[in-house]
């Protein structure tokens, strides 16, 4: 979103790449809800029967995106990496040194963070894919934009990002929480799209044939405070530029009883406690532009009118109707 820099829903891009720089230092094992989206995402090369040889791979679940590459597309030449930490860039490396994965792969730093201006050159990918990166974005038309400058002409664009009612339970207990224990609320969870505006994004930014799914994703845990260590390693916790520094002991003790309360299975503790993604793993197609993709014909060009084509047809249903009398088959 563009918006001042003051305003209370801005993420900071700064501290959004010190918390990813964070999450490098965890042990790169599977992840259930990155292993998931990614799948899912990736799962739409399976309709196109082109290869894609140059990918741009934009933060967010990178090594999941690679390695999904290496399988689903294997026609694939090149990968592309960029990320706002370094230290990620770093940990991708080394995992693809000790991998046997056969694709080259190049990391480059995103710097400007503040201007968010990509260090792509326009017209160089066969297909840019962003998968849970995009919700941290501030100007996320001017991004996509730039992702689709980055694409050959008939480019693919794939991309998912949380949206929705994402976290919804941790937003109602920790909003009671605090309601409680401080006698007001102060943002701890980052605002979210919203389905209807990811399809305005595709052709703001220029993109054609563009579409957008949803998916629900429930994740169990034990308790909430697993859930946050989780957060923690997806490097998704709270950037706004304007938050509070911490949540009390009291109140995240407070959250953590609501949570449980409101929405663990009543008799059974051992089962844990839900969280809901939507990633909404909201899921966004596009196309870079060119000749050769069907769409609709310009305005007068149409060489036959409705009222020829229901004289072709016939009456229609709506005559059939009529002629049915009463006691008449």
């Amino acid at each position: 979103m563009e918006a001042d820099r003051g305003c209370l829903f801005v993420p900071s891009r700064e501290l959004k790449a010190r918390h990813r720089d964070r999450a490098a230092r965890y042990d790169p094992g599977p992840d259930p809800l990155l292993d998931e989206v990614a799948d899912r995402l990736l799962d739409r090369l399976k309709d196109c029967t082109r290869a894609f040889e140059s990918v741009l791979v934009l933060g967010g679940a990178g090594r999941q995106v690679a390695e999904r590459l290496e399988r689903e597309a294997p026609g694939t030449r090149h990968v592309t990496h960029v990320d706002t930490s370094q230290a990620m860039l770093d940990a991708l490396a080394r995992l693809h040194a000790a991998s046997a994965r056969s694709t080259p792969q190049t990391y480059v730093h995103w710097t400007d963070t503040r201007n968010e201006t990509l260090p792509v050159a326009p017209g160089t990918y066969d297909a840019v894919v962003a998968c849970l990166g995009l919700h941290w974005i501030n100007d996320v038309p001017g991004v996509l934009t730039q992702c689709r400058h980055a694409l050959k002409p008939d480019g693919l664009f794939l991309g998912a990002m949380l949206g929705g009612t994402t976290l919804q339970e941790l937003r109602i207990a920790c909003t009671l929480a605090q309601q409680e224990r401080e006698g007001g609320v102060a943002p701890r969870l980052s605002p979210l799209a919203q389905v209807r505006d990811a399809g305005n994004l595709l052709t703001r930014a220029g993109l054609t044939i563009p579409a957008v799914d949803v998916d629900d994703i429930q994740v169990q845990y034990r308790d909430a405070m697993q859930l946050v260590r989780h957060l923690r390693q997806l490097a998704e916790t709270n950037a706004l530029t304007q938050r509070r520094a911490f949540l009390p002991r009291d109140s995240a003790l407070a959250t953590a009883a609501i949570y449980s309360s409101l929405f663990g299975k009543e008799g059974e503790p051992e089962q844990g406690i839900p969280a809901t993604f939507q990633a909404r793993a909201i899921y966004l197609t596009g196309w870079a532009p060119d000749p050769s993709q069907r769409g609709p014909a310009r305005r007068g060009t149409a060489t036959v009118s409705f009222g020829d084509l229901q004289k072709d047809l016939g009456a229609g249903p709506q005559a059939a109707d009529e002629s049915q009398k009463p006691g008449t088959i």
